[in-house]
């Protein structure tokens, strides 16, 4: 019984290590519920940062460290960016992070797509949809991913990357609540 188990679960470590990067990246994918993380964001050369959840499908909620109050949310059907002062709404189908937002497309695009190895560390696919070009970033020995590049709704070059990131916590669903315009 021993010899069986021993050999099974060596025959698995052999199976995972000749396993593709697209394959680690898509089964890290499939097993992903929600993402939290820190993020720095450059925007045109303007830095932010803070902190964001997603939950797939298409949910995100993100807090930036800056003294305006600044946040994001999308519930999936609407993008609100809201700061002291003001106050935008989107459809989300109408931004690049309705299609960052969505496991589902990401895994069939990666699937169709080649990757590209940066320095080693990070596994890049370009995704050319709907007017959008858009960066995918996966960390290289974790496959999570790390980030993305695109041009924004406003038409501005934005370059997101992720650190200190936890996989499928618990987390509340009023968090991606829209906020009033107040």
């Amino acid at each position: 019984m021993f010899k069986y188990i021993f050999f099974v679960f060596f025959l698995l470590l052999i199976t995972n290590s000749f396993a593709s990067n697209k394959e680690k990246i898509i089964t890290n994918l499939n097993d992903t519920r929600n993402l939290n993380f820190e993020f720095e964001q450059n925007i045109n050369g303007k830095i932010e940062k803070g902190n964001c959840v997603i939950e797939y499908p298409k949910k995100i909620y993100c807090e930036y460290d800056l003294s305006n109050k600044k946040i994001l949310v999308s519930n999936g059907k609407s993008l609100i960016i809201k700061t002291i002062s003001s106050y935008y709404k989107y459809p989300l189908d109408k931004t690049p992070l309705n299609l960052i937002l969505d496991k589902r497309f990401l895994i069939e695009k990666i699937n169709e797509l080649s990757e590209r190895i940066i320095d080693e560390n990070y596994i890049n696919f370009t995704i050319n949809e709907k007017d959008n070009e858009i960066n995918i970033f996966f960390d290289a020995d974790t496959f999570n991913l790390i980030g993305w590049q695109n041009i924004d709704i406003y038409q501005n070059f934005n370059i997101t990357f992720f650190s200190s990131i936890k996989k499928n916590e618990f987390i509340s669903k009023n968090l991606f609540k829209l906020p009033s315009q107040n």
